[in-house]
């Protein structure tokens, strides 16, 4: 039963947090605390070695702790039940949390790139005596975003979460950033070269942009109704088994206008499949429910939907061998 409740409303009633799974919510905290306390140790080890490829790493900081926080927002959003205002649930939070993210990325990427090209034309100078410092201050970023975002890339791809794999995978461009950065402070320490620090960032900013504009083209996809191709193999593997004599119950004649499309981790399915003419409507419903249940269950979180329509080739195989004597 769909509960109807006031248009164009969102309501940031604490009690939508319930409807998270722990598995998820459990993540989530981990990704926004660690977000923090990295973001602190990130513009800790920037304020003692004014090096900009940690500058760099720490605007993606920035980014960490936002997106988290709206991905938190987005899946208690996204757990929600569908009502009258949006009958297909509210899954496609999930596709615009990640082009929220996306779009940061890029914006941090392009303010690291101007501080560092600005950096290069004035010759800012490092502070050397601290490079020591900064170096261990990095491992521990590079440690923790590395194991961090692996977990959350873990959760996300068991629980089909979008929100919680971006984010996942953001936290390992992070340590990739982190490892540019740490390679940056180590050269320049042994060779005193200190351009090469604003090079890697520049570098740095780079695959950060690159990560962002995957990320958009994830979300866009998503929010466009891209067809899945794993899915659509899907599809076609499961009615392709009930099609023609030979096939599986419950036989059908043929099917067609098979469309498909993704609200977050929900799968929405819609198909028209041909039965022999001579069913009567209770065979016919009891043939599509049957094989919407197998899609359904293949899918894991979805709905399908068949629509039913009489067989009219002539000379079909499926409808002659199902025919009852008395039609013959």
């Amino acid at each position: 039963m769909i509960n109807p409740r006031p248009r164009n409303t969102i309501s940031l009633d604490m009690r939508r947090f319930r409807h998270i799974p722990r598995a998820e919510g459990i993540a989530l905290l981990v990704s926004l605390g660690v977000g923090v306390l990295l973001l602190g140790i990130k513009f800790g080890a920037y304020y003692l070695t004014g090096s900009n490829a940690i500058f760099a790493d720490a605007l993606e900081g920035i980014v960490n702790v936002a997106a988290a926080a709206f991905a938190m927002y987005a899946l208690m959003l996204a757990h929600q039940p569908a009502d009258a205002d949006h009958p297909y649930g509210h899954g496609k939070i999930e596709f615009l949390s990640a082009g929220f993210e996306g779009g940061m990325i890029l914006l941090a990427a392009a303010i690291a790139i101007g501080k560092a090209l600005d950096t290069l034309i004035r010759g800012l100078p490092l502070h050397m005596e601290a490079l020591g410092v900064g170096v261990v201050l990095m491992v521990i970023a590079l440690i923790v975003n590395a194991a961090v975002g692996w977990f959350l890339i873990r959760t996300g791809k068991r629980l089909s979460s979008i929100t919680l794999e971006a984010d996942g995978r953001h936290l390992i461009t992070d340590a990739v950033t982190s490892s540019v950065a740490l390679v940056a402070l180590v050269l320049v320490r042994i060779s005193g070269w200190t351009r090469i620090d604003p090079i890697a960032a520049i570098g740095a900013a780079f695959y950060i942009a690159y990560t962002g504009i995957g990320l958009l083209r994830r979300s866009a996809a998503g929010l466009m109704d891209q067809q899945d191709v794993d899915d659509a193999a899907m599809l076609r593997r499961i009615l392709d088994s009930h099609v023609g004599e030979r096939g599986s119950e419950p036989r059908i004649c043929s099917y067609h206008k098979v469309r498909h499309r993704h609200s977050g981790r929900y799968h929405w399915v819609d198909f028209h499949m041909m039965v022999p003419a001579y069913w009567d409507i209770e065979q016919g419903h009891r043939a599509a429910s049957a094989i919407e249940y197998e899609i359904e269950q293949a899918l894991g979180e979805g709905n399908a939907t068949a629509h039913v329509e009489p067989c009219a080739e002539a000379g079909c195989s499926t409808c002659d061998s199902a025919k009852p004597a008395s039609l013959q």
